[in-house]
């Protein structure tokens, strides 16, 4: 700190120092009795020395007082230290102007952003009327045996763009998911179940067997959100699942862990670091020419908000295996980074 002061003063050191050269001389030319310039001379050196360690320990309180303004700038700046002169008067006038600036600019993009998502909320809700309506009319359309597999793919696409509004609806619930919360002690497979009813046909249509081994489990969570993570499991899971079966069941010898198991394509070992970054698909998701990059990280996200682990174990060709950890819940664990584990043969 003292270096750093020194270099401040450097232009009043080299000041002083002038001076001092300068009466010197005159000194010295005038033929002055050393006696005579002995006194004022240590005077004038202890004084200057007072000034000094104040003006340092001054110039110090400063600097330590910023450093902790640093922190909170961003909330105020009511507490800036008392001007000492005219420009740092002018200093912290530009600041305060320019804090006022990025504050209104702040404003505004809080509130198109809250503008923003409130249209995409009304969008979602208001799209799902039509999408429900279209649903109704393919029940009651009269099938012909022409017109059955048009139905069955227009029925496939519907059910596709309502997962879509869903993930985008709670994609802009996130920021807001906390506030959103209900934990209650909930069953475990009754969550399950909602999720797979709700690909029940997707089952049936693509052939796909369901192994479930059922145990009465119960957990502390929130249903309406952990239904949603393991319906984009479960989505995941058929969509990359050609033939085979999806197997749910609790890890045996862990205690409240979720296993949910297909016999799909498998996720290639590079890329298992990398699946719950938003927006990556990796290789499949570019080859299925489907995939939005959006549904593991919003289910690796809520499941951290909710205070769950979240795993992914794959072998390429042989399956992907998903685990949920319940044994922690919201607000009772530390963050920890996404780590995946590659799935053994054994699998």
């Amino acid at each position: 700190m003292i270096v750093i002061y020194l270099k401040e003063k450097k232009k009043r050191i080299a000041l002083d120092l002038l001076f001092f050269l300068i009466f010197l001389t005159c000194f010295y030319l005038s033929d002055v009795q050393v006696d005579a310039i002995w006194y004022p001379s240590v005077l004038c050196f202890f004084f200057l020395l007072c000034y000094a360690a104040h003006d340092y320990w001054k110039f110090r309180n400063k600097h330590i007082m910023l450093e902790k303004m640093q922190k909170h700038v961003s909330e105020t700046l009511e507490n800036l230290p008392l001007e000492t002169g005219l420009l740092e008067q002018d200093y912290q006038s530009l600041l305060k102007i320019l804090f006022m600036h990025q504050q209104r600019e702040n404003n505004k993009r809080k509130n198109e952003n809250r503008e923003n998502r409130e249209y995409m909320t009304l969008w979602a809700h208001q799209i799902k009327t039509p999408i429900t309506a279209m649903e109704l009319i393919l029940q009651e359309f009269p099938l012909e045996e022409t017109t059955v597999e048009y139905t069955k793919e227009l029925s496939d696409k519907l059910f596709e763009i309502e997962q879509y509004v869903d993930s985008s609806l709670q994609y802009m619930r996130l920021d807001t998911m906390t506030s959103d919360l209900v934990l209650a002690e909930n069953d475990v497979f009754s969550m399950v179940k909602q999720a797979v009813r709700y690909f029940s046909r997707t089952f049936i249509r693509k052939g796909i067997g369901l192994a479930m081994e059922e145990t009465s489990v119960k957990v502390i969570t929130d249903e309406k959100w952990v239904v949603f993570v393991l319906k984009q499991i479960l989505s995941n899971a058929l969509k990359y699942t050609k033939k085979g079966k999806i197997s749910i069941y609790m890890a045996p010898q862990r205690e409240k862990v979720l296993v949910i198991e297909d016999t799909g394509i498998g996720i290639a070992e590079e890329e298992l670091p990398r699946i719950m970054e938003r927006g990556f698909t990796g290789y499949n998701g570019r080859m299925e020419k489907k995939a939005t990059g959006i549904g593991l990280y919003l289910s690796y996200t809520i499941m951290e908000k909710l205070g769950h682990t979240i795993r992914i174990h794959s072998v390429v060709g042989e399956g992907t295996c998903v685990e949920i950890d319940f044994s922690h819940c919201y607000n009772n664990r530390k963050r920890e980074p996404y780590k995946s584990v590659r799935l053994e043969k054994e699998m």
